[in-house]
């Protein structure tokens, strides 16, 4: 029988990326602490790029609405995938990767919860602004053409008046799960073009299924804001948001957040 040396500490396969999380996630909070107007304006440019890449995707998929209706939600979801990607390559600040970097960071005490909660905060109402600065600057522009305001208000009807909020709890979960295993994946790379890919992938899965996701969604209401205030139920947008948030949090910080946390070292194990 052949004898077995190994040890627990060589089953922490990610371990190097975990640190590097950590690592990321302490960055965050200083910069949170000490620089709070460069966190908050790296959470605006988040929000931004959501908001403006989505008018892409909805122009697109008018422009090739007489194609094959799956043909043409695949080419979208293509074609968002390109925001998240713009996000984590320029280090800006959105909600639902934080939610797996500072649940990381809390788990191996790097943070403290009531900082975790605080950053999660700030973060996802600057990401808002981002959306309603994006929006407002082309609200005296010919971008926004009556059928990109009616996919729009379509959309966000299916996010709010005809959706539960089990059905959006649930596709949040799924949504936040699958792009935060692509960013955990991207990590363990270096090459730029490999981090892209995998963290496409995990955004392609989620708008083609459309699942929940709580910044994407702040960012469609506030197109409304500015293009069709009255076509929106409004308390449906509240059961969204809030039922979005929590599973989104579910899906990034808790299944990949703190499963991998777990699996790659006990909670002291960084002191």
């Amino acid at each position: 029988m052949l004898e077995n040396n190994k040890s627990v500490k060589e089953t922490y396969t990610s371990r190097e990326t975990i640190e590097g999380i950590v690592s990321q996630a302490q960055m965050k909070e200083v910069m949170y602490d000490q620089t709070p107007s460069r966190y908050a304006l790296k959470s605006i440019m988040s929000g931004f790029l959501l908001a403006i890449v989505t008018v892409f995707m909805l122009a697109i998929k008018i422009q090739f609405s007489g194609a094959l209706e799956g043909v043409v939600n695949l080419i979208g979801a293509i074609a968002f995938s390109l925001a998240l990607v713009l996000i984590v390559l320029t280090n800006s600040e959105l909600l639902t990767s934080n939610f797996m970097y500072l649940t990381v960071g809390w788990y191996y005490k790097a943070l403290k919860m009531n900082k975790v909660v605080a950053i999660f905060s700030v973060c996802f109402i600057f990401n808002i602004i981002g959306g309603i600065i994006l929006f407002a600057l082309m609200k005296f522009t010919h971008i926004m053409t009556p059928d990109t305001i009616k996919a729009l208000t379509t959309l966000v009807d299916s996010k709010t008046i005809e959706s539960t909020w089990y059905a959006i709890l649930v596709k949040a979960i799924f949504c936040n799960f699958f792009i935060n295993i692509g960013i955990y994946i991207s990590l363990q790379f270096k090459e730029g073009l490999t981090k892209a890919f995998f963290i496409a992938c995990g955004v392609i899965v989620f708008v083609f299924m459309g699942y929940e996701h709580v910044v994407f969604n702040a960012g469609l209401y506030a197109g409304m804001l500015f293009y069709n205030f009255d076509a929106v139920a409004w308390l449906d947008v509240l059961k969204n948001i809030v039922f979005a948030f929590i599973g989104n949090f579910i899906g990034g910080g808790v299944f990949v957040g703190l499963l991998y946390a777990y699996l790659n070292g006990h909670r002291d194990s960084l002191k």
